[in-house]
């Protein structure tokens, strides 16, 4: 009796089991899902072979602080749809100096939403159909590094990635009491009051091609401690290794000290050397700039200048930090070394006698 019962039920299961295959038909090379972004869960949307496609023409980017920048992307289907569809698309950013990845944008048709310190700054561009370029504008210096663009619809999901790079100049800063008094906190600190940022590796390297040759090794803004030589040298790890970017690898942030490589970009401003009749203290020379509608210049200001505008004058001038320093593009006699670049006497006393460099922004 027992094994008819059994016998029975068996029989049961298999009947329900092909009836419900029946039902729902076996479907190859397709797939479902349900179409939230309308609002109507219970549709299902099927597609046979489609694929979504999602591309960056380029894979960098290259702008300045304060413009303007347009990051690539477009999404097509294939085969090509009869009709537009309402998508999801996310724009994401990774910071050149490491950390978590940020959301940037979220956009579904025509509703947008940007997140952050790019509220009001992103967009996308909808130039065409499947455009989903990014828009940024004032652009700030630490804005560098790798977007995602990211395209949903319903299951499928694709991404391509785009690299900001802001083009600008690397600079080594001392603390005003000499070599390695700066902890990381510290060199943050110290860059953003010079109108820069901690310099990240790529920025380093970069500059080092470019020929930056410096000694005294300084916090980037992944943590680890770097300096740059072309020309080995004894104190500088020694003839025996070529030229490079050497490494101290990552140090312990708050306890370590060392120098700081910062990084700065294009002026919104001009940069200017000021002598009224006399040379000047520190303290004048604050009050000389502000009298001629200015302020003194910050180290990343005369960088820039340097860098951008090209700012070429022999005389050395106050700037805001209480160093000493002044700009070289056409290296000459009594103008110091023969190569470019930014000189400095250091932070002598505050009553010593200058000229000044003024920054005056644009109107």
């Amino acid at each position: 009796m027992v094994c008819c019962v059994q016998a029975l039920l068996l029989l049961g299961v298999q009947l329900a089991l092909s009836n419900r295959a029946l039902a729902v038909p076996s479907i190859q090379n397709r797939f479902f899902y349900h179409d939230f972004l309308n609002g109507k869960g219970d549709k299902e949307i099927q597609f046979n072979s489609v694929k979504l496609h999602v591309d960056s023409a380029r894979s960098s980017v290259f702008a300045v602080r304060a413009g303007n920048a347009t990051l690539p992307c477009r999404f097509w289907y294939e085969p090509e749809l009869d009709s537009p569809r309402e998508v999801r698309v996310k724009w994401s950013w990774l910071p050149a100096a490491g950390g978590h990845e940020t959301d940037v944008l979220v956009a579904i048709g025509s509703r947008s939403r940007s997140f952050g310190d790019f509220r009001g700054r992103v967009q996308l561009r909808h130039d065409f159909p499947g455009d989903a370029a990014l828009v940024m504008t004032e652009l700030q210096l630490n804005d560098s590094g790798r977007y995602v663009c990211e395209v949903v619809d319903g299951l499928e999901d694709r991404s391509a990635s785009v690299e900001l790079e802001l083009r600008g100049v690397v600079f080594p800063y001392q603390h005003p009491r000499g070599r390695y008094h700066l902890s990381f906190p510290d060199a943050q600190r110290a860059c953003e009051e010079q109108d820069s940022t901690l310099a990240t590796f790529t920025q380093l390297f970069q500059s080092w091609k470019e020929g930056l040759n410096w000694c005294n090794a300084g916090w980037l803004a992944d943590g680890t401690v770097q300096y740059p030589i072309t020309q080995p040298r004894v104190p500088c790890g020694g003839h025996g290794l070529g030229p490079g970017v050497r490494s101290y690898g990552r140090r312990q942030l708050h306890l370590h000290r060392y120098d700081v490589f910062c990084f700065s970009s294009s002026l919104q401003g001009k940069v200017y050397y000021l002598q009224p009749s006399d040379k000047m203290n520190l303290t004048e020379a604050r009050r000389a700039c502000e009298e001629n509608g200015g302020d003194i210049a910050k180290v990343g200001q005369l960088f820039a200048a340097w860098k951008f505008s090209g700012l070429d004058h022999c005389d050395a001038g106050w700037l805001a930090d209480g160093s000493v320093r002044y700009p070289i593009t056409r290296p000459r006699i009594h103008c110091g070394p023969s190569e470019p670049g930014v000189r400095s006497f250091g932070f002598p006393p505050p009553q010593h006698k200058h000229g000044v460099y003024c920054y005056k922004a644009d109107d």
